[in-house]
């Protein structure tokens, strides 16, 4: 059975930093791509960060580049996500996805593995 657990999410005030975890069982994600995605209160989930399996490519939404930070450790099966600079735009529930269906885009939520999604509240 495969699993992504995220974690790391919590309280922070603006401007400051936290790192999320997504820890991978179940099998590798060998070749895929692992991507970030968060949802607010009353919006639709969007995507934040994809990472290749070599982590040679990285993409990032617009919103974060430049503060957020993807990477994966393939030997622990676990990638992660720092976040720098945060702020209350920021607010939502993180969620880590793997599995990208074949001839989607890393930007789209066609994974076929998600998360539980992690907390992350930004106050001003």
């Amino acid at each position: 059975q495969v699993q992504l657990v995220e974690s790391g999410g919590g309280l922070v005030q603006a401007g400051g930093s936290l790192r999320l975890s997504c820890a991978a069982s179940g099998r590798t994600f060998s070749g895929d791509v692992m991507a970030w995605f968060r949802q607010a209160p009353g919006k639709e989930r969007e995507f934040v960060a994809a990472i290749t399996w070599s982590g040679g490519r990285r993409y990032y939404a617009d919103s974060v580049k430049g503060r957020f930070t993807i990477s994966r450790d393939n030997a622990k099966n676990t990638m992660y996500l720092q976040m720098n600079s945060l702020n209350p735009e920021d607010t939502a529930v993180y969620y880590c996805a793997a599995g990208l269906k074949s001839g989607s885009d890393y930007y789209t939520a066609l994974y076929n593995y998600w998360g539980q999604g992690t907390q992350v509240t930004v106050s001003s």
